[in-house]
């Protein structure tokens, strides 16, 4: 019987994705990964080379999915900022994923797809502010900056502040959609 290349690298995609959400990079286990992919360690390098090029395919899979299903729109940075809570909602390894690679690869070599991703908000988000839809008070990626945290506030706040938090996610929701509108009312 003949191998399927591509299930098998989805499989292995899949499994990774987990690992290092749970443990970073660092602290995953290729042993792990191949186990909950159902294959062995040797497939993990005949199809991505090492564990650090494995995070780098896991991390760009990631970031081509969050494009697809919250597609950026730099005239209407309150409900992207609030679809963005909702996946990290819907899907927490999104942002567990993305706080490993910035807590272990802060100077590491750029992954083309974060870079690519970056320059077409920054882009738009330029040619936004040149048409006068979103106000010029801050650059480009203050602005994307600003609009990514405050959707991320309430999944990365402490355990212990999160006690506190609204239960009601439509209400985390409406506060963090009202903040990004409130960053964009002109004074």
């Amino acid at each position: 019987m003949a191998r399927d290349a591509d299930r098998t690298r989805k499989r292995l995609l899949e499994a990774a994705a987990a690992e290092f959400a749970a443990y970073g990079i660092a602290g995953a286990r290729v042993d792990r990964i191949a186990e909950a992919a159902g294959c062995n360690k040797a497939m993990i390098y005949a199809y991505f080379g090492n564990k650090d090029k494995l995070f780098d395919a896991v991390f760009s899979a990631q970031v081509a999915d969050v494009l697809k299903h919250v597609p950026f729109d730099a005239t209407d940075l309150p409900s992207y900022a609030g679809r963005l809570l909702d996946r990290y909602e819907d899907d927490p390894a999104t942002l567990r994923l993305a706080t490993w690679y910035r807590l272990e690869r802060p100077q590491g070599a750029p992954l083309q797809a974060v870079v690519a991703s970056n320059q077409v908000k920054l882009e738009k988000l330029e040619r936004a502010q040149r048409d006068g839809i979103l106000p010029g008070r801050y650059s480009p990626v203050e602005l994307l900056t600003l609009v990514l945290s405050i959707s991320q506030a309430w999944a990365s706040m402490t355990p212990e502040l999160g006690l506190n938090a609204p239960a009601d996610r439509e209400r985390r929701r409406h506060t963090v959609v009202d903040a990004v509108q409130r960053l964009l009312k002109d004074d």
